[in-house]
């Protein structure tokens, strides 16, 4: 398996044109670099992703993953998140692929599968992880990015290779995590419901209550799922929300202080505290180095 992997390592970097290259392939991302990055805070979309060289490490919340070309990652949410590259050099780039998930290609395939054939993880569904990669689910993938080499047959066959990769995933042992994230009514999918709301009003006081009504779960109950889901109480949550917000707004320019309200903090010293905490370094100093890094997200 190694050697098809290093041959389509080849054929990625043939097209890799930036270290984060959106290609003309719907959904597909492929991400490269030569050196180990330090920490880049990203949200990570619904995605899968594989890893052809390097090494990658994720944090979410009080979990960190590490995996390489022996693996495969999913997020199910839309999570906050910490990655670095950690194993790089010019003549052996990171090399990765990402696909983002579409949940109505996603209930489509399930509804035509055999329930029987959907693995199923025992316990509370996380909203990402990493499993052993197969060699039926490379072949998936070299399908959908040999056609980086033939851009006229996307249109065509694109939809076909995506489902291939995607029905690789559902039969292997996070399958059960993409089944339940297609679901509209499945605790995850509920859990998914509160954390979009949450995104889109991180700067507002925090009503657990409220969130869980959206969830259309009691507290308790709400409680225990997102922290399963997310591997963060809804309070952390937020935190890093706001947190990963401003970091943004700092390597666009903003000043520390300007960025804390911005997102809702009340204390510009609170911030500061928390900031370091959360990065290693106060606001203004990573501010500066900041600046004209390239932030690579979507999982890759």
């Amino acid at each position: 398996m190694q050697d098809r992997l290093d041959s389509i390592c080849a054929q990625v970097l043939r097209h890799a044109v930036s270290p984060y290259y959106e290609t003309p392939v719907p959904r597909l991302v492929v991400a490269t670099q030569c050196a180990p990055t330090s920490g880049v805070a990203t949200v990570y979309e619904p995605v899968t992703c594989l890893i052809l060289q390097g090494t990658k490490q994720v944090v979410i919340g009080d979990q960190m993953l590490r995996y390489d070309a022996s693996s495969y990652f999913v997020a199910s949410l839309d999570l906050p998140a910490v990655g670095r590259v950690v194993e790089a050099t010019p003549d052996k780039p990171y090399v990765a692929a990402a696909l983002r998930l579409d949940r109505t290609v996603l209930a489509d395939l399930i509804a035509s599968m055999d329930p029987a054939a959907i693995g199923h993880a025992p316990g509370e569904l996380a909203g990402f992880a990493v499993a052993l990669v197969t060699e039926e689910l490379v072949e998936a993938w070299a399908g959908l990015l040999g056609l980086l080499d033939r851009p006229g047959d996307v249109a065509m066959l694109a939809p076909m290779r995506e489902r291939e990769i995607l029905y690789r995933l559902l039969q292997g042992p996070l399958g059960g995590q993409l089944c339940a994230i297609a679901q509209e009514d499945s605790r995850l999918s509920r859990v998914r419901r509160a954390i979009l709301w949450m995104h889109e009003h991180y700067e507002e006081m925090l009503r657990t209550a409220a969130l869980a009504e959206i969830a259309g779960m009691s507290i308790a109950s709400f409680h225990r799922h997102f922290k399963a889901a997310t591997a963060m109480s809804p309070l952390q949550f937020q935190k890093t929300l706001r947190l990963h917000a401003a970091r943004r707004l700092l390597a666009s320019g903003s000043e520390a202080s300007r960025a804390a309200y911005s997102v809702g903090y009340e204390s510009a010293s609170q911030f500061s505290r928390e900031y370091a905490r959360a990065f290693g370094m106060p606001p203004s100093r990573d501010a500066e180095r900041l600046r004209g890094m390239v932030q690579v997200g979507a999982g890759v």
